[in-house]
């Protein structure tokens, strides 16, 4: 997981090995993609179980994307969520809106963030 985020330029912060970890047992759901014995994509939904999902660490290897790894992720995720009749949310960025328009996701919200000290 970590070669994972470092790759694809997630580990700003610097996250452990056991702070990855604990993300993805602490998620409502995980899914991973392997090839062989390596890593090469995951996706997560954290949520309450009841109203909404938010998806959430998609990402595949570079070398992996464009193969629809990250597609079979997604709609895996979704389709959890709608088994679990949660209502599948996320954030991106501005370039990412038509990926996931491709999927039913529609513009909603203006998402916000604030940093913290780690």
């Amino acid at each position: 997981m970590q070669s994972l985020y470092e790759s694809l330029g997630w580990n700003a912060i610097n996250l452990t090995i056991g702070e990855l970890e604990e993300l993805c047992i602490r998620s409502w759901c995980t899914i991973y993609a392997f090839d062989g014995e390596r890593l090469v994509g995951t996706g997560r939904v954290i949520s309450d179980g009841v109203i909404t999902g938010i998806i959430c660490g998609l990402g595949v290897l570079p070398e992996y994307q464009r193969k629809s790894i990250g597609k079979e992720i997604l709609t895996r995720l979704i389709q959890h969520c709608e088994s679990n009749r949660v209502i599948p949310q996320l954030l991106c960025e501005e370039h990412l809106e038509s990926y996931y328009e491709s999927f039913g996701f529609k513009k909603f919200a203006i998402g916000m963030s604030r940093k913290i000290n780690r």
